[in-house]
């Protein structure tokens, strides 16, 4: 679809600017030239501007024809807000030949929070050159702009100006304003289910940047097909959502696309988004590694694909804000075979990513150091135990989701050994099945690490819900039968903390029971091995070099007679050594 002003441009020449939508474009690559020298010549046939909008994925997502200051921007303001770009760049023509920003170009970028903005000069057919222009961090009220020279399209610096994109993504979060209420989705929020999962859902929306101003509960066995809620209560609800004046309404459930299309039908032009694509929304913010964002653009699309017929508002072509941001936003006019062949590229892209942390795990494996891995509902506490017992500093917010991409931080246990501690993703009631197939290689740690902590928030009141919840994931990543220890973190938080057999009880945030939950981490992951000391005789060191290599030396001390070695091994391997020295160079037994 061509937007803008098309009067008077003949059809056959709209369809041939309507083919620029099929341009693929590396996600290294700001531009090709030949996309651009297309661009100047539409410009000049048709003797006006025309903009074009690009994701970071390097998808075409608007073709409209105009000047820059009256292309029709109705939806922009639901993109992300002050501290947040818009993930996608603008790249507009300058009939008349000159490729220098104006002042309108600039006032855009900054109003509309691009990647870039970019002005191709147009003349006789062909583009003169480019220039572009980035944001920068927020100074006296302001984002300040870099501007690049005017360069020609063939010798335009591709990959600086997409490291520019990548710059200004930190840049405009330094001295950004917090956003104020009113720079806030307005958001509405209906559930089915009960208050406790409507209290949960409000959390989420927090936590992706919307300001609840109201709830909606009713209690049905199993949702309406055609509106979940009913035509009676949705009209209600239509009534409702403009008395708060609500931006989006979001549902406790996953919606058809028939039911999303409806329910923006009932509620006049406000943004319909599920849970499902609420967390998705979070998970692209808050993804940082390579992979964890690419994980995300999977689940997105894996997600829209079998409902690219029943969107509207909320995967409009120029739509934001909750539910279209991250690599996956706006792929409406996006047919389903690119979707698949996307897919496709993506999949190849983490299985290869996958590749590279198994060659890691084998090292570790080779090098025979335990893992342990932090599994739990979303904000129990595990990034801050991670930090408390290794010393790091991840992360530890007050948020659902704080944590996504994995973390793994060395941790040393108090009579000797060490472990590696593994922070992994929250789980959460109702995790999209897309993110937990899309995160199946990540959510590997958990799955293949020597030792599960099933840590809880002992002072929610929900917390064996939670923890059902979360067995219920592991079991579907095949780790439900993984030995485990279950942790109830948050104590300082409650007078009577709750009593659970087998589990420890700790406050991760002030250190209370962490010694004796290393004491219980040892004696699992060590369970199958025993801790003696050895004199061996120096013409013996093949020996001692074995069981530096096969073994947990914790300490060693070079006597007359030879090298008094305190280990930890398994016993078929001191069996072995001892075969070698005799049943004499055991001198005692220190387990």
């Amino acid at each position: 679809m061509i937007y803008g002003n098309k009067e008077g441009i003949r059809d056959s020449m709209l369809a041939k600017l309507e083919t620029l939508y099929d341009i693929e474009i590396p996600t290294e690559v700001f531009a090709p030239a030949e996309l651009l020298d297309a661009l100047a010549a539409f410009s000049c046939a048709i003797n006006r501007e025309i903009s074009m909008y690009i994701s970071r994925s390097g998808e075409v997502l608007d073709i409209t024809i105009g000047g820059i200051s009256s292309v029709d921007l109705k939806d922009m303001h639901l993109r992300r807000n002050t501290k947040r770009l818009s993930m996608v760049r603008c790249i507009h023509t300058h009939p008349g030949g000159n490729p220098q920003l104006s002042d309108v170009d600039i006032s855009s970028l900054r109003a509309m929070r691009f990647d870039a903005m970019a002005a191709v000069g147009a003349k006789d057919g062909y583009a003169t050159g480019i220039q572009s222009a980035f944001l920068g961090s927020y100074v006296g009220g302001v984002n300040q702009v870099h501007l690049t020279n005017i360069v020609s399209i063939h010798k335009l610096p591709q990959r600086a100006w997409m490291d520019a994109i990548e710059r200004a993504d930190d840049e405009v979060l330094i001295g950004a304003p917090n956003s104020t209420q009113e720079e806030q989705e307005r958001a509405f929020l209906v559930g089915l289910d009960s208050d406790e999962s409507l209290l949960e859902l409000a959390r989420l929306a927090e936590t992706a940047g919307a300001q609840v101003v109201g709830t909606m509960l009713q209690r049905k066995t199993r949702p309406d097909t055609a509106t979940y809620i009913g035509s009676g209560k949705a009209d209600e609800l239509s009534l409702a959502c403009q008395a708060r004046d609500a931006d989006v309404v979001i549902f406790d459930d996953e919606l058809s696309g028939v039911q999303t299309r409806n329910l923006e039908d009932i509620l006049r032009g406000a943004k319909v988004i599920d849970r499902t694509t609420l967390i998705l929304d979070i998970f692209a913010q808050r993804a940082q590694s390579r992979e964890g964002r690419l994980q995300v653009e999977l689940a997105q699309m894996a997600y829209q694909l079998p409902r690219l017929l029943g969107h509207g508002v909320a995967m409009s072509r120029l739509g934001g804000g909750i539910g279209t941001r991250g690599p996956g936003e706006t792929r409406l006019e996006m047919d389903r075979r690119r979707i698949r062949r996307r897919m496709n590229d993506l999949r190849r892209e983490i299985d290869e990513l996958s590749g590279q942390r198994s060659l890691r795990r084998a090292r570790r494996e080779k090098n025979k150091v335990p893992v342990v891995a932090l599994v739990g509902y979303t904000n129990a506490g595990k990034s801050t135990l991670l930090n408390t017992l290794s010393g790091a500093d991840v992360l530890a917010e007050d948020k659902l989701f704080a944590t996504l991409d994995p973390v793994m931080r060395r941790v040393s246990l108090p009579d000797g050994g060490e472990f590696l501690l593994v922070d992994t993703v929250g789980f959460i009631r109702k995790l999209p099945h897309a993110l937990v197939d899309a995160f199946r290689s990540t959510l590997e740690e958990a799955a293949l690490a020597d030792l599960l902590l099933i840590v809880s928030d002992a002072s929610n009141d929900d917390f064996m819900r939670q923890r059902e919840v979360v067995m219920g994931v592991l079991g579907e990543l095949g780790a439900g039968d993984k030995p485990m220890i279950d942790v109830l973190n948050k104590i300082d938080k409650m007078e009577t903390p709750p009593q659970v057999p087998g589990a420890v009880r700790i406050s991760a945030a002030q250190g209370a029971g962490l010694d004796t939950l290393l004491r219980k981490i040892s004696e699992q992951i060590f369970a199958a091995q025993e801790t003696v000391t050895l004199l061996i005789p120096y013409s013996n060191g093949n020996v001692l070099s074995d069981l530096h290599a096969n073994a947990t030396v914790l300490e060693e001390q070079y006597e007359a007679d030879g090298t008094r070695v305190k280990v930890r091994l398994e016993r078929a391997k001191l069996d072995r050594a001892l075969s070698i020295l005799g049943a004499g160079a055991l001198m005692e037994d220190a387990g």
